[in-house]
């Protein structure tokens, strides 16, 4: 068992029982809706796994709410997440960045005092290639805890700061499920021959400042003046650099190695993407939480990205995420402080 970096056995389960702990009055129905989102994390995690065995490789006809042509494995995740967690009477709403508005819990099920907001399958274009994927989820709890009735755009359109957990799931080599619910970040894998998640690496800690940098350059053109001069600085052989230039092109994954070996992942604004390209609920929001939880900064260059207040469920934002000094670094570059 030498790829554990924890003290005790645990699973997934077990750490959700003992979190329960944080809340005196708690009833258990934060915990039935981790078990319910943990089984669809399994299950998309066997068909990813099985994708070109079970024709769930390449696009369907459809273009979703960002005129992004749908893949079908795409599709496939975002089922299994909604028909996992739309009668467990935990949720009162959920939406995802796949669907065009919110998503409403069916009639015939209880309505619950949380909300999930997802993105089912990060890194679409690696689907086909056999690259690392994965799932995004951020939980909320609604506005009004007393309400039994639907939950509506207002439950979802909260700042990054209320989130209750946050996580997300990569799906590669092994599958790990990064989660926080605001007492630091931990780390499971799953394990297939007992059908478990384990706690693998627990309270991780990002180094202040780290040698590698993510962000896609082949949109250098498209950037400003002060982020050229920033990616230009860090490949420079002075004050520790040139940084090592890494960048897969699924967020979790950039910011799964990020959160292990420090650096920073951006993804800024461009002339194309004047407000940038991910999505401030299903992606930034999320990311950014377990970032912060792990001693990293995350902003869009001035404002911490959990004060952000949204206005838009499929509101987009530039992205600056990592080791704290890195991330001090870039904004006085991008904000033209550092010459």
């Amino acid at each position: 068992m030498s790829f554990l970096r924890v003290s005790r056995l645990v699973t997934i389960e077990r750490h959700i029982a003992e979190e329960q702990g944080f809340h005196p009055s708690a009833t258990g129905e934060y915990s039935g809706l981790l078990r319910d989102l943990t089984l669809a994390l399994r299950i998309i995690a066997r068909d990813v796994r099985r994708a070109g065995l079970n024709d769930v490789l390449g696009i369907t006809d459809s273009i979703n709410v960002h005129g992004e042509t749908v893949k079908k494995l795409d599709e496939f995740a975002n089922e299994v997440i909604f028909r996992a967690m739309d009668h467990g009477g935990h949720l009162c709403v959920m939406a995802s960045e796949e669907s065009k508005g919110i998503i409403k819990i069916p009639d015939e099920y209880a309505k619950g005092k949380y909300v999930l907001l997802f993105d089912p399958l990060d890194g679409s274009s690696n689907i086909d290639v056999n690259t690392t994927i994965g799932t995004i989820f951020s939980i909320y709890r609604r506005l009004d805890p007393q309400s039994t009735e639907d939950g509506d755009e207002r439950d979802v359109l909260q700042p990054g700061y209320k989130q209750v957990a946050a996580g997300y799931a990569c799906y590669g080599s092994a599958t790990t499920l990064v989660y926080t619910s605001g007492h630091g970040v931990d780390v499971f894998t799953y394990d297939q021959t007992i059908g478990d998640f384990l706690l693998t690496h627990e309270k991780v800690r990002m180094p202040k400042q780290g040698k590698i940098y993510s962000v896609n350059e082949g949109n250098y053109t498209l950037w400003s003046d002060g982020m050229k001069r920033y990616v230009d600085h860090l490949k420079k052989q002075e004050h520790g650099k040139p940084y090592s230039l890494r960048y897969i092109g699924t967020a979790v994954a950039d910011i799964h190695r990020t959160l292990h070996y420090g650096g920073i992942f951006m993804y800024p604004s461009d002339s194309r993407y004047p407000n940038g390209k991910l999505r401030l609920l299903y992606e930034l929001n999320p990311l950014a939480m377990i970032i912060e939880q792990a001693g990293g900064r995350a902003t869009d260059g001035m404002n911490r990205i959990l004060d952000i207040i949204p206005t838009e469920i499929h509101q987009c934002a530039q992205a600056f995420m990592g080791s704290e000094l890195d991330v001090l670094e870039a904004e006085l570059f991008v904000n033209g402080h550092h010459s």
